[in-house]
Protein backbone atom coordinates (compact mmCIF):
# COMPACT_ATOMS: atom_id res chain seq x y z
CA UNK A 1 0.00 0.00 0.00
CA UNK A 2 1.33 3.23 -0.50
CA UNK A 3 2.61 5.40 1.64
CA UNK A 4 3.01 9.19 1.96
CA UNK A 5 5.66 10.75 4.88
CA UNK A 6 3.53 13.00 6.24
CA UNK A 7 6.65 15.40 7.10
CA UNK A 8 7.06 15.62 3.43
CA UNK A 9 3.96 18.91 3.50
CA UNK A 10 6.55 20.54 6.06
CA UNK A 11 8.73 21.39 2.28
CA UNK A 12 5.28 22.72 0.38
CA UNK A 13 5.69 26.01 1.08
CA UNK A 14 9.62 25.94 0.11
CA UNK A 15 8.86 24.23 -3.01
CA UNK A 16 6.19 26.55 -3.97
CA UNK A 17 8.16 29.80 -3.59
CA UNK A 18 11.53 27.96 -5.32
CA UNK A 19 9.38 27.16 -8.22
CA UNK A 20 8.15 30.93 -8.26
CA UNK A 21 11.58 32.18 -7.83
CA UNK A 22 13.02 29.95 -10.47
CA UNK A 23 9.84 30.92 -13.07
CA UNK A 24 10.70 34.87 -12.06
CA UNK A 25 14.28 35.13 -12.79
CA UNK A 26 13.84 33.32 -15.88
CA UNK A 27 11.28 35.47 -17.38
CA UNK A 28 12.81 38.54 -16.07
CA UNK A 29 16.20 37.88 -17.04
CA UNK A 30 14.88 36.59 -20.56
CA UNK A 31 12.85 40.01 -21.01
CA UNK A 32 15.81 42.13 -20.37
CA UNK A 33 18.41 40.33 -22.46
CA UNK A 34 16.53 41.46 -25.68
CA UNK A 35 16.93 45.00 -24.29
CA UNK A 36 20.29 46.86 -24.81
CA UNK A 37 21.43 49.54 -22.80
CA UNK A 38 22.49 52.41 -24.66
CA UNK A 39 25.58 52.89 -23.05
CA UNK A 40 26.70 49.83 -25.48
CA UNK A 41 29.01 48.14 -22.65
CA UNK A 42 29.30 44.55 -23.19
CA UNK A 43 29.11 42.66 -19.36
CA UNK A 44 32.79 42.13 -19.70
CA UNK A 45 33.61 45.49 -20.57
CA UNK A 46 31.59 47.23 -17.98
CA UNK A 47 33.50 44.51 -15.38
CA UNK A 48 36.66 45.68 -16.04
CA UNK A 49 35.59 49.59 -16.15
CA UNK A 50 34.21 49.14 -12.47
CA UNK A 51 37.04 47.12 -10.81
CA UNK A 52 39.58 49.84 -12.63
CA UNK A 53 37.11 53.08 -11.33
CA UNK A 54 37.79 51.26 -8.03
CA UNK A 55 41.64 50.76 -7.97
CA UNK A 56 41.47 47.24 -8.44
CA UNK A 57 44.12 46.09 -10.66
CA UNK A 58 44.61 42.26 -9.25
CA UNK A 59 41.06 40.37 -10.40
CA UNK A 60 41.03 38.87 -13.46
CA UNK A 61 37.64 38.54 -15.49
CA UNK A 62 37.45 35.55 -17.58
CA UNK A 63 34.65 33.85 -19.66
CA UNK A 64 33.12 30.37 -18.36
CA UNK A 65 30.82 27.67 -19.77
CA UNK A 66 26.92 27.78 -19.09
CA UNK A 67 23.85 29.95 -18.69
CA UNK A 68 24.05 32.67 -15.88
CA UNK A 69 26.99 30.97 -13.65
CA UNK A 70 28.25 34.15 -13.20
CA UNK A 71 30.60 34.19 -10.22
CA UNK A 72 33.16 35.69 -8.01
CA UNK A 73 36.16 33.53 -6.69
CA UNK A 74 37.61 35.08 -3.48
CA UNK A 75 40.77 32.62 -3.45
CA UNK A 76 41.38 33.14 -6.84
CA UNK A 77 40.55 36.47 -7.31
CA UNK A 78 38.64 36.11 -10.45
CA UNK A 79 35.29 36.92 -11.83
CA UNK A 80 33.85 34.50 -14.06
CA UNK A 81 31.21 35.74 -16.62
CA UNK A 82 29.11 33.41 -18.61
CA UNK A 83 29.14 33.64 -22.65
CA UNK A 84 26.27 35.19 -22.83
CA UNK A 85 26.80 38.16 -20.04
CA UNK A 86 30.37 38.42 -20.87
CA UNK A 87 29.32 39.32 -24.47
CA UNK A 88 26.33 41.11 -24.41
CA UNK A 89 24.92 44.80 -23.85
CA UNK A 90 21.75 43.53 -22.32
CA UNK A 91 20.66 45.12 -19.17
CA UNK A 92 20.38 41.66 -17.82
CA UNK A 93 24.57 41.20 -18.94
CA UNK A 94 25.01 44.49 -17.37
CA UNK A 95 23.12 44.21 -14.12
CA UNK A 96 24.55 40.19 -13.69
CA UNK A 97 28.17 41.61 -14.01
CA UNK A 98 27.53 44.63 -11.93
CA UNK A 99 26.16 42.61 -9.26
CA UNK A 100 29.26 40.05 -10.11
CA UNK A 101 32.13 42.92 -9.43
CA UNK A 102 30.04 44.05 -6.42
CA UNK A 103 31.43 40.63 -4.92
CA UNK A 104 35.04 42.26 -5.93
CA UNK A 105 34.21 45.35 -3.61
CA UNK A 106 33.36 43.13 -1.11
CA UNK A 107 36.15 41.10 -0.97
CA UNK A 108 38.40 44.14 -0.69
CA UNK A 109 36.31 45.85 1.95
CA UNK A 110 36.83 42.38 3.60
CA UNK A 111 32.79 42.55 4.06
CA UNK A 112 31.97 40.78 6.99
CA UNK A 113 29.46 38.58 5.67
CA UNK A 114 31.06 37.31 2.37
CA UNK A 115 34.62 36.52 4.78
CA UNK A 116 32.58 34.86 6.61
CA UNK A 117 30.78 32.69 4.09
CA UNK A 118 34.16 32.09 2.58
CA UNK A 119 35.57 30.62 5.89
CA UNK A 120 33.00 28.60 6.56
CA UNK A 121 32.59 26.86 2.89
CA UNK A 122 35.20 23.79 3.19
CA UNK A 123 32.84 23.00 6.51
CA UNK A 124 29.84 23.34 4.98
CA UNK A 125 30.92 21.16 1.92
CA UNK A 126 31.56 18.10 4.43
CA UNK A 127 28.74 19.28 6.42
CA UNK A 128 26.55 18.47 3.28
CA UNK A 129 28.15 15.55 1.98
CA UNK A 130 27.79 13.49 5.42
CA UNK A 131 24.21 15.26 6.80
CA UNK A 132 22.00 12.71 5.42
CA UNK A 133 23.80 9.62 5.07
CA UNK A 134 24.46 10.01 9.07
CA UNK A 135 20.66 10.86 9.30
CA UNK A 136 19.21 7.60 7.23
CA UNK A 137 21.41 5.25 9.06
CA UNK A 138 20.77 6.90 12.80
CA UNK A 139 17.14 6.40 12.06
CA UNK A 140 17.14 2.92 10.23
CA UNK A 141 19.39 1.71 12.98
CA UNK A 142 17.00 3.38 15.46
CA UNK A 143 20.41 5.22 17.09
CA UNK A 144 19.49 8.65 18.23
CA UNK A 145 23.48 10.02 18.28
CA UNK A 146 23.97 9.57 14.97
CA UNK A 147 20.62 10.94 13.78
CA UNK A 148 21.52 14.32 16.08
CA UNK A 149 24.74 14.44 14.35
CA UNK A 150 23.60 14.49 10.76
CA UNK A 151 21.05 17.32 11.84
CA UNK A 152 24.39 19.47 13.13
CA UNK A 153 25.76 18.86 9.99
CA UNK A 154 22.71 19.70 8.03
CA UNK A 155 22.31 22.93 10.20
CA UNK A 156 25.70 24.24 8.45
CA UNK A 157 23.82 24.31 5.34
CA UNK A 158 21.19 26.18 6.72
CA UNK A 159 23.56 28.50 8.23
CA UNK A 160 25.28 28.82 4.99
CA UNK A 161 22.32 29.73 3.14
CA UNK A 162 21.41 32.55 5.56
CA UNK A 163 24.86 33.76 5.81
CA UNK A 164 24.24 34.01 1.71
CA UNK A 165 21.29 36.64 1.61
CA UNK A 166 23.67 39.59 3.20
CA UNK A 167 25.95 38.86 0.95
CA UNK A 168 23.88 38.82 -2.14
CA UNK A 169 21.74 41.35 -1.33
CA UNK A 170 24.55 43.84 -0.57
CA UNK A 171 26.32 43.05 -3.77
CA UNK A 172 22.91 43.97 -5.82
CA UNK A 173 23.15 47.65 -3.96
CA UNK A 174 26.88 47.95 -4.49
CA UNK A 175 26.08 47.25 -8.62
CA UNK A 176 22.83 49.23 -8.63
CA UNK A 177 24.99 52.78 -6.53
CA UNK A 178 28.04 51.54 -9.34
CA UNK A 179 25.73 51.81 -12.16
CA UNK A 180 23.73 54.89 -11.31
CA UNK A 181 26.97 57.24 -10.07
CA UNK A 182 28.84 55.91 -13.17
CA UNK A 183 26.15 57.04 -15.77
CA UNK A 184 26.27 53.91 -17.33
CA UNK A 185 22.57 53.09 -17.09
CA UNK A 186 19.77 55.76 -17.51
CA UNK A 187 16.94 55.80 -15.20
CA UNK A 188 14.49 53.13 -16.92
CA UNK A 189 17.78 51.17 -17.48
CA UNK A 190 18.52 51.43 -13.41
CA UNK A 191 14.83 49.60 -13.40
CA UNK A 192 15.26 47.16 -15.75
CA UNK A 193 18.95 46.20 -14.12
CA UNK A 194 17.30 46.06 -10.59
CA UNK A 195 14.49 43.60 -11.46
CA UNK A 196 16.68 41.28 -12.73
CA UNK A 197 18.72 41.18 -9.42
CA UNK A 198 15.56 41.49 -7.40
CA UNK A 199 14.57 38.60 -9.09
CA UNK A 200 17.79 36.67 -8.43
CA UNK A 201 17.55 37.68 -5.10
CA UNK A 202 14.73 35.70 -4.80
CA UNK A 203 16.25 32.23 -5.76
CA UNK A 204 18.48 33.06 -2.50
CA UNK A 205 15.59 32.90 -0.13
CA UNK A 206 13.75 30.39 -1.53
CA UNK A 207 16.80 28.47 -1.31
CA UNK A 208 17.15 29.50 2.18
CA UNK A 209 13.85 29.00 3.58
CA UNK A 210 13.72 25.46 1.83
CA UNK A 211 16.99 24.80 3.84
CA UNK A 212 15.24 25.43 6.93
CA UNK A 213 11.95 23.67 6.24
CA UNK A 214 14.06 20.93 5.60
CA UNK A 215 16.02 21.12 8.93
CA UNK A 216 12.18 21.45 10.58
CA UNK A 217 11.34 18.32 8.74
CA UNK A 218 15.01 16.39 10.17
CA UNK A 219 13.67 17.21 13.81
CA UNK A 220 10.17 16.15 13.14
CA UNK A 221 11.81 12.87 12.06
CA UNK A 222 13.76 12.90 14.88
CA UNK A 223 11.48 13.41 17.60
CA UNK A 224 8.42 11.01 15.31
CA UNK A 225 11.04 8.30 15.73
CA UNK A 226 12.54 9.17 19.26
CA UNK A 227 8.62 8.64 20.90
CA UNK A 228 8.03 5.27 19.46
Amino acid sequence: MFYMDPTYAILIPGLLVSLWAQCRVDSVTRKYARVSARCGLTGAELAQRLLHEEGIDDVTVERIGGNLTDHYDPSTRTLRLSQGVADSTSLTALGVAAHETGHALQHRDAYKPLVLRTAVVPTVNIGSNLSWPLFLIGLIFNWQPLITLGIVFFLLTVLFTLITLPVEFNASKRAMTALSSGGYLDADELDGAGRVLKAAAMTYVAAALTAVLQLLRLLALSNRRRDR
